[in-house]
């Protein structure tokens, strides 16, 4: 008996047909494991937990636990900062905006955050001006938010992880103090008269307090430990700009008040993806804030967070499942509300722009490896988790990328809200769920 031989094309159909079924009957499966899984646990069932995790080979939701239900994000808000980087700024980070007047050299800040950053030390900008042979004038007015961001929490004003925004910011608008020698090091030394000593304070540890409304910073009359190390985030103003960039450049940086004209040009800085990275792996609150105003200074002369989130739904965004309520960059507000099926399709559309998994996983945290997965699982050869994390008071959550013991990639987001048990608690349920997912599919 001869059997007719099949055309090449219909083999290469049925095979991939084949796959496809088999894919959907793991996912099946996988559905049915993760619902036990969730009902049965101890820890999640105390609280508001939104769950989704996808099949991108399949295009399948494999399963949903309140996926269409809001919850804060904290930084897992940075996903869609990183996103929009992605799309508006491709190549390098726009530093400075300039025109040249005769024998004046006129510049603008574009809320460039890696403008002598400490970990990106972007130099490029400053290496400009300090070799520009004309008279250098900063003109200010550009940004027109506050130094706040919306929703966000004042009490926070003295630690690193909430800088103030502004439109030039210089190293992170952060404050330095290092022991050093049985004696305060300060860096930028120009801050260094406004230290105070605080007579009120001569009992617990060593710690530095600004106050809120100027740069006085006060510490206690108690001993500061070998390695004390704290960063204060400086009370950010046009005076205060010009005094560090006439120190830093060591020439005067004057004071002109010009509406930037659309013929300006611009210098560049670092890579995006450098400052991508350093906003992921860390999750850099700063970067994070400044970039939106990167992404405003590409769409209009005023650089305004919110006009830029704005213009990124609207562009780029517009056909996420449910509409996001995003207001800052970093996550710090608590009203940001995103629904953990809307961060599955962003992560989808993450995927799909970058078109390269080894460059994509080199910017986000790695479970086990870098960033803020570092601890949260187990050091192995090869890391099974990328991703995002993201912590407030009550709120610790996690979204990215599995990649199973049989090579297979799942996009999956996992909120937790609403909790009064240990972070480390909810963490390590996180985790242990992930983990099943890796190593059963």
């Amino acid at each position: 008996m001869r059997f007719n031989r099949l055309p090449g094309h219909y083999f290469i159909f049925c095979i991939l047909f084949l796959l496809l079924l088999q894919s959907c009957a793991v996912n099946k499966r996988m559905a049915k494991r993760l619902d036990k899984t969730f009902n049965e646990s101890t820890v999640v069932n105390q609280y508001a937990v939104g769950f989704a995790l996808y099949d991108p080979e399949t295009g399948q939701m494999v399963y949903e636990k309140d996926a269409d239900k809001y919850f804060t994000p904290a930084s897992n808000t940075k996903l869609f900062t990183f996103y929009a980087g992605l799309k508006m700024i491709p190549d390098s980070i726009p530093s400075l905006r300039y025109v040249v007047k005769g024998d004046s050299l006129i510049f603008w800040g574009t809320g460039d955050p890696s403008f002598l950053q400490t970990q990106l030390k972007g130099t490029k900008a400053l290496e400009f001006l300090k070799n520009s042979p004309q008279q250098l004038f900063f003109s200010p007015g550009r940004y027109t938010g506050n130094f706040y961001g919306y929703g966000w929490a004042w009490d926070d004003y003295n630690d690193y992880y909430q800088a103030e925004i502004n439109e030039l910011p210089i190293m992170d608008n952060l404050v330095t103090v290092k022991a050093g020698s049985g004696r305060m090091n300060i860096s930028p030394k120009l801050f260094t008269e406004c230290f105070f000593p605080d007579s009120s304070r001569k009992t617990g540890k060593f710690r530095v307090v600004r106050d809120f409304d100027t740069n006085a910073f006060r510490y206690p009359q108690v001993e500061m430990s070998s390695n004390f190390k704290q960063e204060i985030p400086y009370k950010v103003s046009t005076a205060t700009t010009l005094s560090l960039l006439s120190d830093t450049l060591h020439r005067e940086v004057g004071l002109v008040q010009l509406t930037i004209p659309e013929n300006a040009k611009t210098i560049y800085n670092i890579k995006t993806d450098s400052v991508l990275k350093q906003m992921m792996l860390p999750s850099d609150n700063f970067v994070a804030e400044q970039l939106l105003l990167v992404y405003a200074n590409q769409i209009s002369p005023e650089l305004n967070s919110q006009a830029a989130i704005a213009h990124i739904q609207k562009t780029y965004l517009s056909g996420l499942p449910d509409r996001p309520y995003w207001v800052d960059g970093s996550g710090l507000s608590r009203n940001n509300l995103f629904t953990p099926r809307t961060i599955i399709a962003l992560l989808q559309l993450i995927y799909e722009e970058v078109g390269d998994r080894d460059r994509l996983f080199s910017m986000l945290p790695a479970g086990g490896k870098s960033g803020t997965l570092q601890k949260a699982y187990p050091a192995t050869d090869t890391p099974f988790v990328y991703g995002k994390t993201g912590t407030l008071g009550n709120v610790h959550n996690q979204s990215g990328y599995i990649i199973t013991k049989k090579g297979k990639i799942y996009i999956y987001s996992f909120l937790n809200n609403n909790f009064v048990l240990p972070t480390a608690t909810v963490r390590n349920e996180m985790g242990r769920i992930v983990t099943m997912i890796h190593e059963r599919y």
